[in-house]
């Protein structure tokens, strides 16, 4: 091989590498937001909202009830279900020395679009679909998700708290999964969410953490895509 053919394919190497690099987080090939289909049922409790299923606008759950305000920042609100086994969690976890925190809940369609218009403002459309999903497309307007804080008071961090390592070991416990695990981008479409709970119920969390596999592989399984 020559110099200058030499030369081409270092600079085609290159090329390839500069590309992966800038697009390895944002999954260009893939399904996101692509034949989205509506939710059918939002009402139970293994309902799948991801950035292919998509809640109506005028989808707000009949049965949200407000969280005891010594668990929660400010005013927020859960399905019946979900409220009852989280300050049942967080009552468990504050008598054996956790603090955990509610700081995020329900959502509306209107709120989630505000949020997601406000991140493609400030930060472009590929970081807010990375790490805020499109209006239907919370899973926080179901009423079953929620974003909790431990003791440092900041959910960003939460990771680095001991009540992300309690919450490791018992959230299945009460109903809850991890939804945005750190190996789980290419299936569920956001980046690594340490804070961010999903209520299923026991059987079904207990199952999802046992087999160590997300709600969508799990929907996609017993319903299809």
């Amino acid at each position: 091989m020559n110099e200058k053919k030499f030369r081409i394919c270092v600079y085609i190497v290159l090329f390839i590498l500069v590309i992966v690099f800038f697009t390895k987080d944002f999954n260009l090939f893939s399904d996101f937001y692509k034949n989205i289909k509506p939710v059918k049922h939002p009402e139970r409790l293994d309902a799948l909202v991801n950035k292919n299923y998509r809640l109506e606008e005028d989808y707000m759950p009949s049965d949200l009830e407000e969280v005891d305000i010594e668990f929660s920042h400010e005013h927020k609100y859960l399905r019946h279900d979900a409220k009852i086994a989280f300050e049942k969690m967080a009552t468990i976890a504050k008598k054996e020395g956790y603090q955990i925190v509610l700081v995020s809940a329900y959502r509306s369609y209107s709120y989630q679009e505000e949020l997601y218009n406000y991140y493609v403002k400030t930060s472009g459309k590929n970081y807010a679909d990375r790490c805020s999903a499109r209006p239907g497309h919370s899973e926080h307007q179901t009423g079953l998700a929620l974003d909790i804080m431990g003791e440092n008071g900041d959910y960003n961090r939460f990771e680095d708290t001991k009540e992300f390592e309690w919450m490791q070991k018992h959230a299945h416990e009460y109903g809850f999964i991890l939804r945005y695990p750190s190996d789980g981008y290419d299936i569920t479409g956001f980046k690594y969410e340490p804070w961010h709970y999903r209520y299923v119920g026991i059987e079904l969390a207990t199952y999802l953490t046992n087999k160590k596999i997300t709600l969508d592989e799990y929907y996609f399984k017993k319903y299809g895509k």
